[in-house]
C-alpha cells in the first residue's frame, strides 16, 4: 500500500472509530426524521429521496447534526432499505451472456439490503456509513460513507459562514445538490439490464474503492466551495470491503474542486456550479489488481451544473436538473498494451462528454412523474470498448443516448403517516428507450444487438 493510502486509510479509520465510540443519541437515514423531529418530506423531494430540499442541504452540509427529536426512536442509530424488482427487456439476452443465477429475461430480483449507520455524535460532527448485500452480485460490500469530522459556524457580521471537514469514500457523495453522481438520477436503475460501457470517472470510477479527504466553506447559506483530494485503496483492502477497482489504482493524490451557488426566494430555489477531479491510475489487469509497467492513465474531468426547485404551498413541487461533463483522457498505459497485444497502432489521447437532464413533478409529495434524458458521446476508443455480446462496441466508440420514464407512489413520509417515523416506502415503474448503446443503433456489439432491444421495464419497492 502506498504511503498516501495509509495516510488516508489511517485518518479515515481513525475518525470511523471515533464517530462509533462518540455517544449517539441517533440519527440514520429513515430516523434522520426521528432525530430532527421532522417528516421525511422536510429533508426530501417526494417524501423519500434522495433528492433535497434547502432544508435537506442545510442538515447535510451542517454534519447531520441537527436535533429535535424525542422518543425512543431519536435513540437508535439504525436504519435499513430493502430494494426488490421485475425487470423485463425488450430482447431476451443471447444463449452465454445471461446474468448469473438469473434468466434470459423477466426476472425478479432482490437488488439489495442496506443497513445505515448514522447519527450526530457531538455538536460538531456526524455522519452515515452504509453496508449493502446485493442481490444481483450475491456479495456484500461497503456502500457510500460520508463522515463528517468536523463542523462549526462562524458568525460573519451580516451572514454565517459554515466550514466543515468530510471523509468519504465515492467523490460526490458528500455533495448537497441534486445534479451531481452519487445522488443524482437515476436514483435505482437495473442491476440485470445491459448498461452503457462508457461513463466519466466523477460518475462512480472511484466509488467504494478510495478514500478522500476533502474541506468546504458555505457562506451566508448560499456560496458553496469545496476541495480535498483521493487516493484508492489497495487490493487487499478493497477484498475486505468487497469493492473492485474502476479505472484503476491512483499513483498519487487525485485533487477534487467543487463550487456552486445557490438562491432561495418565495418558496424557490435554483443553484449554479462547477466540478474538477483529475486521477492518474495504473489500469486494472483484473478486479482487484492493476499494472503500470506499460505506462498510466490519466482522466481529468470538468464539469458544469444546475438546477431549479418550485414548492409553492406543498401541493405542488417541480425539480428541474442537469449536468454536463467533458473529461480528457491520456491512456498511455492502456493503449500501449492493447497495442503490443494486437499489432495496432492507437494514440493514448480520447475524451468523453456526457449530458444528464432531469424533471420531475410531485403532487403532495405522493405521487411522482420523472422523465429524464443522457446523450454520452467520445472519441472511437478499442483499447477500452472492443465487440463483443451484448456490453460490446463494433466501431470502439462510447456513444449512447436514452430517454427514461418513471411514476411513483409515496404513501409515506409525512408528518401524520402511518408508522412514521420508522416506515417508509417507494413503489416505482420505469422505462428506459435507448435510440443509440455503445456507439450504435442497429447492430452496436458487432454481433446482431440493437440499441432498442435494451429497452427495459423495470418496477420497484
Amino acid at each position: 500500500m502506498r504511503v498516501t493510502n495509509l495516510r488516508l486509510l489511517s485518518l479515515a479509520g481513525f475518525l470511523f472509530a471515533a464517530f462509533l465510540a462518540s455517544p449517539r443519541t441517533a440519527e440514520a437515514v429513515p430516523s434522520f426524521a426521528a432525530r430532527t423531529g421532522q417528516p421525511c418530506s422536510s429533508c426530501h423531494i417526494g417524501a423519500f429521496g434522495p433528492q433535497l430540499t434547502p432544508f435537506g442541504r442545510a442538515f447535510k452540509i451542517g454534519g447531520y447534526t441537527l436535533q429535535g427529536g424525542d422518543g425512543i426512536a431519536s435513540k437508535i442509530p439504525l436504519s435499513a432499505m430493502v430494494l426488490g424488482s421485475f425487470n423485463n427487456t425488450q430482447a431476451d439476452y443471447p444463449d452465454g451472456t445471461v446474468p448469473r443465477d438469473f434468466k434470459a429475461n423477466n426476472n425478479f430480483a432482490l437488488d439489495q439490503v442496506s443497513v445505515f449507520l448514522a447519527g450526530r455524535a457531538t455538536d460538531w460532527a456526524g455522519g452515515f456509513a452504509q453496508g449493502t448485500y446485493s442481490g444481483i452480485d450475491r456479495a456484500y460490500y461497503l456502500d457510500n460513507v460520508d463522515l463528517r469530522p468536523y463542523t462549526t459556524t462562524f458568525d460573519m457580521k451580516d451572514a454565517d459562514l459554515r466550514v466543515g471537514i468530510t471523509v468519504n469514500n465515492n467523490p460526490t457523495v458528500q455533495d448537497p445538490f441534486n445534479t451531481t453522481f452519487a445522488w443524482g438520477y437515476p436514483y435505482v436503475l437495473s442491476g440485470i439490464a445491459p448498461q452503457q460501457a462508457a461513463q466519466p470517472v466523477l460518475a462512480g470510477g472511484f466509488s467504494g474503492n478510495s478514500v478522500g479527504v476533502t474541506a468546504y466553506a458555505w457562506y451566508d447559506s448560499s456560496l458553496y466551495f469545496e476541495a480535498g483530494a483521493y487516493s484508492t485503496l489497495d487490493g487487499d483492502a478493497l477484498s475486505h470491503l468487497g469493492t473492485f477497482y474502476g479505472p484503476g489504482s491512483t499513483r498519487s493524490l487525485s485533487p477534487y474542486v467543487r463550487g456552486a451557488y445557490e438562491w432561495n426566494w418565495n418558496a424557490q430555489s435554483a443553484h449554479v456550479g462547477a466540478l474538477f477531479m483529475h486521477a492518474g491510475a495504473d489500469p486494472v489487469v483484473s478486479g482487484r489488481t492493476t499494472d503500470g509497467s506499460n505506462g498510466s492513465d490519466s482522466y481529468t474531468d470538468y464539469a458544469i451544473d444546475g438546477g431549479y426547485q418550485f414548492f409553492g404551498e406543498g401541493t405542488h413541487t417541480i425539480s428541474l436538473d442537469g449536468i454536463y461533463v467533458h473529461e480528457d483522457r491520456k491512456l498511455n498505459g492502456t493503449t500501449t498494451a492493447f497495442n503490443l497485444g494486437n499489432g495496432t497502432q492507437y494514440g493514448p489521447n480520447a475524451n468523453l462528454d456526457q449530458l444528464r437532464l432531469t424533471a420531475s413533478y410531485w403532487y403532495q409529495n405522493t405521487y411522482g412523474l420523472t422523465v429524464a434524458w443522457q446523450d454520452t458521446w467520445g472519441t472511437s476508443t478499442p483499447a477500452l470498448y472492443m465487440p463483443g455480446p451484448v456490453t460490446g462496441s463494433a466501431n470502439g466508440k462510447p456513444d449512447t443516448n436514452d430517454f427514461t420514464f418513471e411514476a411513483d407512489w409515496v404513501p409515506f413520509g409525512k408528518q401524520d403517516s402511518w408508522g412514521a417515523p420508522f416506515a417508509n416506502l417507494k413503489l416505482g415503474i420505469q422505462y428506459v428507450v435507448y435510440t443509440k448503446f455503445n456507439g450504435g443503433g442497429q447492430n452496436y456489439d458487432g454481433f446482431g444487438r440493437n440499441a432498442a432491444d435494451n429497452n427495459t421495464l423495470y418496477t420497484f419497492a
